[in-house]
């Protein structure tokens, strides 16, 4: 890791994965420090890649995505805890 001007870590690689990787990594360590549940899992190993190009394609996604909450109760691979 190299230190950016402001003194903040930045990763040597400025790939699309690699902030993917660190944004996660960051946010799974905090997520389990806020729930007390250390070295669980909080994100799916991958992630979807899709190049949008046209309309028709940004809206099924918008909608993909905007509807996709409703459906997390319903998955059985849904590892959220439930208090």
């Amino acid at each position: 890791m190299q230190y950016a001007p402001t003194g903040t870590l930045r990763s040597p690689s400025q790939t699309i994965g690699a902030i993917v990787r660190g944004f996660k990594s960051a946010s799974a360590k905090r997520i389990n420090q806020l729930r007390d549940t250390p070295g669980a899992r909080v994100w799916q190993r991958n992630y979807y890649e899709h190049v949008i190009r046209n309309d028709d394609d940004l809206n099924q996604l918008r909608e993909y995505i905007t509807q996709n909450p409703l459906q997390w109760e319903l998955d059985e691979e849904n590892l959220v805890v439930k208090r």
